[in-house]
């Protein structure tokens, strides 16, 4: 059956986002373990994503959530130890976080027009919704979707709802994007497709196993011809 809509992530398949937060995860390392006596720098990190965990259903996702984590993290692992002077260092790491500027990845400013030649496209994030709205606005490349859809979570319920909103069947969907646990699994399991395409740093929340049967790209510059080839047979 051909593929009316395609769904497209934002962060990490449109453009880089999470080598971000790596890199400023790699400073606040460096910033708080001087003060964690007795904890190296693996314990500091196990730290930090133990309350990251545990603030997901307080905060949510996004830049300004992983802030607030890690400063409530930097006071946790330290016993308190760390100086009050020390967090508006941490705290300007999530503002550079949120300056950071759109990089789309190679290929996508020539595809994304491409695809939406041939079928309807969502784009479908999640995350802080001024900080989505924002790059959104800056990647040039609101115009050809038909909606953008900043989600709280991306599971079964939300894509039905969106699916159902859009008038389109589980069937003549498919999303693409590089998170198994977000873009993959909950597709799957409303009846829609999926294409997974790998990013070189994937956030431990988004982790999930899947078995093999998706179809996975190197690039998004590859889905054009993908697209011909499964709506050919």
């Amino acid at each position: 059956m051909k593929i009316e809509v395609v769904g497209l992530d934002a962060d990490d398949t449109l453009w880089h986002s999470e080598d971000g937060f790596h890199d400023i995860t790699e400073r606040y390392l460096d910033l708080v373990g001087p003060y964690a006596d007795g904890r190296d720098r693996a314990d500091v990190m196990s730290n930090l994503a133990a309350v990251e965990r545990m603030n997901l259903g307080h905060f949510g996702y996004g830049v300004k959530a992983f802030t607030l984590t890690m400063v409530e993290a930097a006071i946790d692992v330290t016993d308190g130890r760390i100086p009050t002077t020390a967090l508006p260092a941490i705290v300007a790491l999530g503002k550079e976080l949120l300056a950071r500027p759109v990089e789309l990845l190679p290929g996508v400013a020539e595809t994304v027009p491409r695809l939406a030649e041939t079928h309807r496209l969502l784009l479908i994030t999640k995350g802080d919704l001024l900080h989505q709205e924002r790059k959104i606005e800056q990647c040039g490349l609101a115009h050809h979707f038909e909606e953008l859809e900043i989600v709280t979570e991306k599971d079964p319920d939300t894509y039905a709802r969106i699916l159902h909103e859009h008038d389109v069947s589980p069937e003549r969907f498919l999303m693409v994007g590089n998170s198994v646990k977000s873009d993959v699994l909950p597709v799957l399991a409303i009846g829609a497709r999926a294409v997974h395409i790998p990013y070189e740093f994937l956030w431990a929340e988004e982790h999930a196993e899947h078995d093999g049967t998706v179809p996975e790209l190197r690039s998004i510059t590859q889905l054009p011809a993908w697209l011909d080839a499964v709506e050919s047979d």
